[in-house]
């Protein structure tokens, strides 16, 4: 009888060190690592790659301000390192986004599910949309007669920059194109009116069209200095307007048939027949009633390191 209770105390102990024994021996799953990259690119152009680089192989989720991106919610690594998954992301608007992934490993009990830090890219915007027929580019230059410490840092007061000193000059030059007018150029003539708004300046700045050194274009000046010259530090907040005269006429693209010369010589076919080619051109049509003179607006919207500047004179 003692025998008997013996042996089924040591089996019993058997059983319960094998079950410990088992507990110890399996490792919890190891930590995994999901990293985003890319995802910069260009508004309404080419799909954006977004590449997650992970620890172990698996599917990755990439995800919008959250939100899982659509045909990107499943997508697997490569199956050898670097596990490598991609997704072509297609935005709905420019301007910043919060991008992030979530691993699903392939081998669970060995690998636990990992979270990307969130990537943070901005989606480009071209810098001067289409908002009218009116075409418009602007950059600023040193206004000359400037001298010592306010003078030309390296003896050019033409060169463009965006970072000036108080009690300096600046020039905006702007060149604009009337895509109505079959891209002419504005200028006096077919411009009813042209302006820069500057933030903290009461009345706008009108634009002048003329001849600078054998080259047109509109100029004005924005004089830095003690008050009530503009001394504002920091960014100068600008908007640049042009607006057409009403017009009677309009050039319209069209196209037409041209004889194709060669060395001065029309090419004819195997059959002895003249050779045409197909070419674009303006023609002028008379429109009633008149087209209404078209508005531009440049609004820059460069990095904060570009935008125009304005600086105090620096102290020794």
């Amino acid at each position: 009888m003692k025998k008997m209770i013996a042996g089924i105390a040591i089996g019993a102990m058997a059983l319960v060190g094998g079950a410990f024994g088992a507990g110890a021996a399996v490792a919890a799953p190891a930590e995994s690592t999901l990293v985003l990259s890319g995802g910069s690119g260009v508004f309404q152009l080419d799909p954006i790659v977004i590449n997650a680089t992970a620890s172990a192989p698996g599917t990755v989720a990439f995800k919008l301000a959250g939100t899982v991106i659509v045909g990107c919610n499943e997508v697997a690594t490569t199956t050898v390192a670097p596990f490598i998954a991609k997704c072509s992301w297609v935005p709905t608007a420019a301007g910043a986004a919060a991008l992030s992934g979530v691993l699903t490993p392939a081998d669970a009990a060995n690998f636990a599910s990992a979270t990307s830090p969130t990537l943070n890219v901005k989606v480009g915007l071209p810098t001067q949309g289409v908002v009218s027929p009116i075409h418009i580019y602007v950059d600023t230059v040193l206004a000359s007669g400037t001298s010592g410490a306010l003078g030309p840092r390296f003896g050019v007061s033409c060169a463009i920059t965006n970072e000036y000193i108080v009690g300096q000059g600046i020039v905006f030059r702007v060149y604009a194109n009337n895509s109505d007018q079959g891209g002419a150029v504005m200028d006096s003539k077919n411009t009813a009116k042209a302006y820069i708004e500057i933030a903290g300046v009461k009345d706008p700045i009108a634009l002048s069209y003329g001849n600078h050194s054998g080259i047109a274009f509109w100029t004005a000046v924005l004089k830095t200095g003690v008050a009530p010259l503009y001394n504002t530090l920091g960014v100068i907040n600008y908007k640049v307007t042009i607006v057409a005269k009403d017009s009677s006429t309009m050039k319209v693209l069209s196209t037409k048939l041209v004889p194709r010369v060669v060395d001065g010589k029309r090419v004819k076919s195997d059959y002895g027949r003249q050779v045409y080619d197909r070419v674009s051109y303006y023609r002028t049509v008379t429109i009633n009633p008149v087209l209404k003179g078209a508005t531009g607006v440049f609004t820059p919207n460069w990095t904060a390191a570009s935008m125009l500047t304005l600086f105090a004179l620096p102290t020794v």
